[in-house]
């Protein structure tokens, strides 16, 4: 007894003796020892991972500024061409005056020299002065980038949350009529461009039955009470333009969920959770919709370049006054300045998304950071 009560009480048990106490705390064998290597790596590699993410994606940027620089001078003629068309009504006809315009935008020397001069020119922050326009191009951006932001965010948003929530439920209903009627509809809208949408909403909503404006991002000349009503109105010229682009992208992201859905419904960690009696909402989107969301994430940021350039085209029908609008109008006036500015800025937008998604990516799944 004595010796059973000298070494069975709860103090003495929890206390371990020198013997059992093991190897020492910077021993190879040590609990700390192995603690540490298992801790310790998993920090620097995911910075390691990021950094070398962020290289990839400056080599990119680089490779980008190049394309932009390139793509306006593969086009005939060059940004004098059309200011020297008589029925513009703003031409060049004297040699001197092209030559010194064309000294004042470097386009007048070697194309390596004039690529430096516009590298050179971008990290200063300048981005030229507009051919046509006679203004700076920073300032025409900063007018209508923030159109485009508006729309496409919003439109990636809704998709988003709309394509999400209907794939999930639709796999929970597959077979019955409801998810027969989306299924055949959003498949439908996968295959009709967004200038088709964009000018099929126009004509029906804005014509037909004018319910929304024609073009515009809000009522000129108007004069508004109050920020909700400056809001309200940015809202109704929004909604067609947004509707059109958001209906473009749910198609893809929605069956995507629900195949993925679907696949999950018969992991046996379902049939644990209906076993367990869990409530439906907590097996749909908690279960199921947490093994749709890293191939969910993977199509959103294929999608952000898609959602950019479908923009385009729809602020073109509407007449809205984003990226879209000043493209058209530069391509048609040869302004090299305010193509490279806008195509940049349209590439430099779908590269830091891509980035941000990536770096969620990376967090809901740790083994992708790990690599």
């Amino acid at each position: 007894m004595k010796q059973r009560g000298g070494t069975g009480g709860l103090p003495q048990a929890s206390a371990p003796s020198p013997d059992d106490a093991g190897p020492p705390a910077d021993g190879p064998g040590s609990a700390g020892a192995a603690t540490g290597a298992a801790e310790a790596p998993p920090a620097p590699g995911r910075r390691g991972a990021t950094l070398r993410l962020a290289g990839l994606y400056a080599i990119t940027l680089m490779a980008i500024v190049t394309m932009v620089f390139l793509l306006p001078r593969a086009m005939p003629g060059d940004p004098l061409s059309a200011l020297e068309d008589p029925d513009a009504g703003y031409f060049i006809t004297d040699p001197e005056v092209r030559q010194r315009v064309l000294s004042y935008y470097g386009l007048d020397g070697p194309l390596h020299e004039q690529y430096l001069h516009y590298v050179g020119s971008l990290a200063t922050g300048d981005l030229g002065w507009s051919v046509a326009r006679n203004t700076p191009v920073a300032g025409l951006i900063a007018g209508h980038l923030p159109w485009t932001l508006l729309l496409v965010g919003l439109a990636l948003g809704l998709s988003a949350s709309v394509s999400y929530g209907a794939g999930i439920v639709a796999a929970w209903n597959r077979g019955r009529l409801p998810d027969r009627v989306v299924l055949v509809a959003l498949t439908g809208l996968r295959g009709v461009p967004e200038y088709a949408l964009a000018a099929l909403l126009l004509i029906t909503l804005a014509v037909l039955v004018p319910l929304f404006p024609l073009f515009g991002a809000y009522t000129p000349f108007a004069e508004y009470e109050s920020l909700w009503s400056q809001v309200s109105d940015i809202a109704f010229h929004l909604a067609l333009p947004l509707l059109a682009l958001t209906l473009s992208l749910v198609g893809t992201k929605f069956l995507l969920v629900r195949n993925t859905a679907i696949s999950a419904l018969g992991e046996d960690y379902m049939q644990l959770a209906r076993a367990k009696g869990l409530p439906l909402r907590r097996q749909q989107f908690h279960h199921v919709g947490r093994n749709a969301l890293l191939p969910f994430l993977t199509v959103m940021a294929l999608q952000v370049g898609t959602a950019v350039g479908g923009s385009i085209f729809v602020e073109s029908v509407f007449a809205y006054p984003g990226m879209g609008v000043l493209i058209l109008d530069a391509v048609e006036a040869r302004d090299y300045p305010v193509l490279e500015a806008v195509f940049l800025a349209l590439a430099v937008t779908v590269l830091v998304a891509n980035f941000l998604i990536e770096l969620v990516y990376r967090r809901l799944d740790p083994r992708v950071g790990a690599q």
